[in-house]
């Protein structure tokens, strides 16, 4: 398994917390992450570590699975902060009704 804790560096953000009658541990005034989920380990002395996930849409998960592209995605956008860009001028000849993205 990969490393679990890729930071050694904690901040106590809260002290003291107790969980509720249902046994649980409210975190909603502490981390305020919209749209993130959490895997949950615990060790054998009961310590427990909360790793932050965040889920991407099937609409853009597949960057991730083409190689090709996502080679071609970081090699521009390292390019464009070397200011390495070309002016191509203005594609609105090119824009149709249909390329609405909300489609």
């Amino acid at each position: 398994m990969a490393t679990l804790i890729k930071d050694e560096h904690f901040e106590r953000l809260a002290e003291g917390v107790k969980p509720d009658r249902k046994k649980r541990i409210l975190l909603s005034k502490i981390l305020e992450m919209p749209g993130v989920t959490f895997d949950v380990y615990q060790n054998h002395l009961g310590q427990i570590v909360l790793d932050p996930r965040q889920s991407i849409s099937a609409y853009e998960a597949w960057l991730l699975h083409n190689p090709k592209a996502l080679r071609s995605l970081i090699r521009g956008l390292k390019q464009s902060g070397e200011g390495k860009t070309k002016d191509l001028g203005s594609f609105a000849a090119f824009a149709t009704d249909d390329d609405d993205e909300s489609a």
